[in-house]
């Protein structure tokens, strides 16, 4: 658990993010695969946001990408040093996300967060 809460602090701390307040995103996670690797997917307090973190043991690990909310959609960045193919093979499937796609998603991780409350 401390692993996972500093690896989203990491994320949260990479200056492309400007925001006023900074986002927590702890929400989750839940699994998918893109690029043909598994990747952890988060969400964060502000309800719209999106981590894509690199699952430990990943050979695209470290890396992480990231969907803010922008506009009427969602602008995605990325950044570490993982294999480049997959992160390039990963980023090529994320892109092409519809923002009911990356809503969904975002509802999912909610969807664990109550359910492991109710246990």
């Amino acid at each position: 658990m401390p692993m996972k809460r500093h690896l989203l602090y990491l994320v949260l701390a990479a200056p492309f993010v400007v925001m006023a307040a900074p986002l927590q995103c702890d929400i989750g996670p839940i699994t998918k695969v893109f690029g043909s690797v598994p990747w952890l997917l988060y969400s964060c307090d502000d309800g719209k946001s999106l981590v894509v973190v690199s699952a430990p043991g990943s050979p695209a690990a470290p890396f992480y990408f990231f969907f803010s909310p922008e506009g009427r959609g969602y602008h995605l960045r990325g950044e570490g040093t993982g294999s480049k193919p997959l992160t390039d093979a990963a980023y090529m499937e994320l892109e092409v996300l519809s923002n009911k796609d990356i809503t969904d998603l975002v509802g999912q991780t909610i969807a664990i967060r109550k359910d492991a409350t109710k246990r």
